[in-house]
């Protein structure tokens, strides 16, 4: 069942994106994870604004490749967070899939196909 429209994923998107930035501090998380953690908020921070969404701002990518590309990035947050594990200790390899799983769910729960996307 579909529950969160492209409005309330917008929000989270952004939601999402603070919460990155601010983890490494917040979490003490290592050096490695720290950067990684940064780089990969801007990424979806840009993926946010170039959305073709309500709250997107230049609405350049659609809604539905925004979702295929959140898609791919949950997977893969499971295999770096093993790997940050294996480089930086287990607070990193919990934090990146716990959010992998965070992001599957959100990914899962989202209508990418059902709303509209141009306008307000």
């Amino acid at each position: 069942m579909k529950v969160i429209n492209s409005h309330a994923h917008g929000s989270m998107d952004y939601a999402i994106a603070a919460f990155l930035f601010l983890s490494p501090s917040y979490f003490n998380l290592p050096d490695t994870t720290s950067v990684f953690t940064y780089v990969l908020a801007g990424l979806h921070l840009l993926l946010t604004v170039l959305t073709n969404y309500r709250l997107g701002l230049f609405k350049v990518i659609p809604f539905r490749v925004h979702g295929l590309i959140e898609l791919v990035v949950a997977a893969s947050l499971f295999g770096i967070a093993y790997y940050l594990g294996d480089v930086d200790g287990k607070l990193s390899q919990y934090f990146f899939a716990s959010f992998g799983l965070a992001l599957m769910l959100i990914w899962v729960l989202t209508d990418y196909k059902g709303t509209k996307t141009r306008g307000f």
